[in-house]
């Protein structure tokens, strides 16, 4: 077991920071957030498919730190649904193993929606298929197995693993199969790795509907009419979440740290 013990803490200590999907939206909230409560000499890894997204992303945190030798940043541009993204990514992991931390924290945040103008009888095609369970759930599997096999459980470094799960792990909506899918798959692979590895703290966290190029999505194309007229009333009447407000709560859960470890926890229990 885990010799850390927390009675709620004030920062992050002196972290390695993983975040999958972080050019832009919830990924991009969270990398702001992180950065502030990180102590000097903490490395950040931003990973997505647009680099010039993580480079403007880069540019922002640098520029907020105080002092531009206190965090260190690095912007991995790699595509998760294939297998050299997942491998540059934990190389990159690797080549930091060696530094004096005392937190791993790592945040899979990569999703994308599928196609959800279509219902489940239409899913044919098993390469499509494929594809999306290769993004969503493959590669969240090989990239967490990877980073931790590069940083084993060692006396007085803290783990904590964060899979950006939805209230779609726990209810299904109609035309919306592959993104149920990958998030309830997601969910009990979490929830397994918190069995096995009793020194990990794991984390499934539902941020719920937020305002993100994903919500626009969903309520312009869903399939369902019931869907996407229920999204549609929450953007019209402005009852869609920030990214910033449910961040914000996500910090607070883990900085207090008395979650059981593999919960699924939703902004809503909060």
């Amino acid at each position: 077991m885990s010799d850390f013990i927390s009675d709620g803490c004030q920062d992050f200590g002196r972290a390695l920071c993983v975040i999958t999907g972080a050019s832009k939206g919830f990924g991009r909230e969270l990398a702001v957030q992180i950065a502030g409560l990180l102590k000097p000499k903490s490395v950040m890894l931003l990973v997505a498919r647009s680099g010039k997204q993580l480079a403007e992303l880069k540019d922002d945190l640098v520029a907020s730190d105080g002092d531009k030798s206190q965090l260190v940043v690095h912007c991995i541009q790699a595509d998760l649904g294939k297998k050299e993204g997942v491998e540059k990514t934990i190389r990159v992991a690797k080549e930091t193993s060696a530094m004096d931390i005392d937190h791993l924290l790592l945040i899979n945040n990569a999703a994308s929606l599928g196609d959800v103008s279509r219902f489940a009888m239409s899913f044919t095609d098993r390469e499509e298929v494929d594809a999306y369970l290769s993004l969503n759930v493959s590669s969240v599997l090989s990239l967490t197995a990877g980073v931790l096999q590069a940083f084993p459980w060692r006396h007085g470094l803290r783990r904590t693993v964060v899979n950006v799960s939805s209230l779609c792990a726990l209810k299904p909506f109609p035309s919306w199969v592959l993104y149920c899918t990958g998030k309830a798959a997601r969910d009990m692979m979490f929830r397994v790795l918190a069995e096995e590895e009793p020194d990990l703290r794991v984390l499934s966290y539902a941020p719920g509907p937020l305002d993100t190029d994903m919500q626009t999505q969903a309520r312009c194309y869903s399939g369902d009419v019931k869907i996407r007229q229920s999204f549609s009333s929450m953007f019209a009447e402005g009852r869609l979440l920030t990214c910033q407000e449910s961040g914000a709560k996500l910090m607070r859960l883990l900085l207090d740290d008395d979650f059981p470890s593999g919960a699924h926890v939703d902004f809503y229990e909060l």
